[in-house]
């Protein structure tokens, strides 16, 4: 004879809230900022998943398509994406995005981090954009575009973080 339960077990359901739990941390959004993050593959698919997922977030957030802010934002995520993918490429390891947005001060900040630290991001050669180099402008125009960029090693495994930082006029956000 096999003892079978009658219904479902105590098991199968959730636990009972505790009280005794401390609250939430208040969300980012209500501080004043946003954060989004995620790992793209390396690849030109995954820097061009990066960049529309970026402008996708920045459009929820208040940085409405079209506008010079989301515009170029977006192309600071798109060129820092683009050289993780062309120079950050390591067999198998992905790159990782964080972008924070503050849209009421029209600011944000883009990172992203490669598993390769060997090659590092050098400042533009030409700084007024002479020169006759088919590629190699991103970061002339990321340095144009934000208000500092920079890089540092990985903290946390090998690789690097490049950032860059935009400034816009306060309120272009919403």
């Amino acid at each position: 004879m096999t003892n079978k339960p009658a219904g479902p077990s105590d098991s199968s359901r959730p636990p009972a809230p505790d009280a005794r739990l401390p609250a939430p941390a208040q969300p980012t959004a209500a501080r004043g900022f946003e954060t989004f993050e995620m790992r793209f593959t390396t690849t030109r698919r995954g820097a061009r998943l990066a960049r529309r997922m970026a402008a996708l977030r920045l459009d929820a957030w208040g940085f409405p398509y079209g506008t010079e802010a989301h515009d170029e934002i977006v192309l600071i995520v798109g060129e820092l994406a683009a050289n993780a993918v062309t120079h950050g490429l390591v067999a198998g390891r992905d790159f990782h995005l964080r972008l924070q947005a503050a849209p009421r001060s029209g600011t944000a900040r883009v990172e992203v981090t490669d598993a390769r630290g060997e090659r590092v991001p050098e400042r533009p050669a030409f700084p007024d954009g002479v020169g006759d180099e088919e590629s190699g402008r991103g970061l002339l125009l990321v340095s144009r575009l934000a208000v500092r960029w920079d890089w540092h090693p990985r903290p946390n495994g090998p690789g690097k973080t490049v950032w860059a930082e935009y400034a816009g006029a306060p309120g272009c956000g919403r």
